[in-house]
């Protein structure tokens, strides 16, 4: 029952097969046994949980249901859920509990949907390995003694578990499709717009998205579904119409054009993950597509000029924790400055004082053209050449990531290494474009390798749908957790 997709959950509902309350207890039930070797969830909301069942089941017996009426779904604990402790993994936000509701939970309550709880992440969505959270060190399902990626390693890890049928990550810089990519699963970040970021806790306010992590592309479509669309809370909103994103699924990929960028196929890609992806691009050349030979030379910058616009938004950003209005407020006396110092010293971890102080340096008068001003021009530099690629072609595919899940203690100490491995996904949030992970291979000790579909901006239903034709020639080994 919880290894199911949300499609064939939505038969067995409808069906009276299972009941939603029945589906609901499953989940709990195996987040208590299995979640304290994983240390997915930071807060299970049982109770909330089994409630919102009941409500679902009333809402299936009547027949008034949507795709995701009765479906357990967990949460990344940045999205702020009303009366429910939101942290994004941070000792700064430890106690704080949001008066109100993301317009994403907002959207998933009115569809019927069921959360689980909330999963751990990164501080602050700050790192690609989930290690730096303050409270649950996530691992890989497919290895304990392996990272799940991050920032969003709670939501993949969940999934890639059967924790939950599918659960809300964010993408900054590769957030969702990295974990998704570690961790087995299937992660979408939308077109830039394309999703409300109200109630979002804010990273990089020009980057950030939210998005699915989920078992099958098609899954991910139908969640877009109910979250996508205006909000007059986000003025970055999009005001276009809300399509299904599940439409073209069954598409033929006859004459499909598929760019294959050389860049994000160099040196170091990991041998058997560019094995993997290149042996996927033949899987679709041999449905008919074609392959189409690029390049981005702006590639090699990307990392240099996403961190610096990434951490001076970052710096801006977490301006607002300063111990006095909300958040942690260290217990000391002297000054205004003295609290301020002491409450962000204590409230803070090194990944996030690191970020914070590079952004400021970048936005610091003398260094602001030279760093900021940069790496801004650098971001026009490439929307440019992905628009160039985009005219020859109708997808991209490249890694996820250059390698598969490395160990805990691995890279965490080497600041410059972890952030050199984001490049396969960070021009991906500089140009706004959606983009999806899926599983297309295993490495030699069965750790997951995965591929991502590039689009052009607001086409996530062509994206989803290269990418379910994928998994339907491909079988995926389910993790050994």
């Amino acid at each position: 029952m919880v290894s199911m997709t949300i499609k064939e959950m939505r038969r067995s509902l409808d069906s009276g097969e299972i009941g939603a309350a029945e589906l609901t207890k499953s989940y709990l039930d195996r987040i208590e046994k299995v979640d304290p070797q994983l240390e997915s969830y930071i807060t299970v909301t049982a109770e909330k949980a089994l409630a919102e069942a009941a409500a679902a089941q009333k809402r299936i017996d009547s027949g008034d249901t949507t795709p995701l009426t009765g479906i357990p779904l967990a949460i990344k604990d940045n999205i702020c859920t009303e009366g429910v402790r939101t942290t994004a993994a941070s000792r700064m936000l430890e106690n704080f509990v949001p008066p109100y509701n993301a317009t994403v939970m907002e959207r998933l309550d009115s569809a019927g949907a069921v959360m689980l709880g909330k999963v751990s992440m990164d501080e602050f969505a700050m790192g690609g390995s989930t290690q730096t959270s303050a409270f649950k060190k996530t691992k890989n399902p497919y290895d304990l003694s392996r990272v799940p990626g991050g920032s969003s390693g709670g939501s993949a890890a969940a999934v890639g578990a059967d924790l939950c049928a599918a659960a809300l990550g964010s993408d900054t810089g590769g957030s969702i499709r990295q974990p998704a990519s570690f961790c087995g699963v299937t992660g979408l970040k939308p077109t830039y717009g394309r999703v409300s970021r109200y109630g979002l806790i804010a990273f990089a306010s020009s980057l950030d998205q939210i998005g699915p992590i989920a078992r099958s592309a098609e899954d991910c479509g139908l969640i877009l579904n109910a979250i996508a669309g205006y909000d007059y809370h986000d003025g970055t909103v999009s005001r276009r119409d809300v399509p299904d994103f599940c439409e073209k699924i069954g598409m033929d990929m006859k004459g499909v054009k598929i760019g294959l960028v050389s860049e994000f196929f160099a040196e170091g890609v990991d041998d058997e993950v560019r094995k993997s992806v290149l042996s996927a691009i033949d899987t679709y050349k041999s449905m008919g597509a074609e392959v189409v030979e690029c390049s981005m030379p702006s590639l090699k910058y990307a990392i240099a000029s996403y961190y610096l616009i990434a951490c001076a938004e970052a710096s801006s950003n977490l301006a607002r924790y300063d111990g006095i209005k909300y958040g942690h407020r260290a217990d000391v006396g002297g000054s205004y400055n003295d609290l301020v110092v002491a409450s962000r010293s204590e409230g803070f971890g090194d990944e996030v004082k690191r970020r914070i102080l590079l952004g400021n340096y970048a936005l610091s008068s003398g260094y602001y053209d030279a760093y900021y001003g940069k790496a801004m021009g650098l971001k026009q530099k490439i929307r440019e050449e992905y628009a160039d690629i985009f005219g020859k072609c109708d997808l991209i595919i490249t890694p996820t990531a250059p390698t598969v899940a490395y160990g805990t203690n691995e890279n965490i100490a080497d600041p410059k290494k972890m952030y050199q491995a984001d490049f396969c996904t960070v021009t991906v949030n500089i140009a706004s474009l959606p983009a999806i992970s899926t599983t297309c291979g295993y490495d030699a000790q069965g750790m997951p390798i995965g591929m991502s579909i590039v689009g052009r901006m607001w086409d996530e239903a062509s994206v989803i749908a290269a990418a379910d034709a994928f998994e339907h020639n491909f079988d995926r080994i389910k993790a050994k957790i």
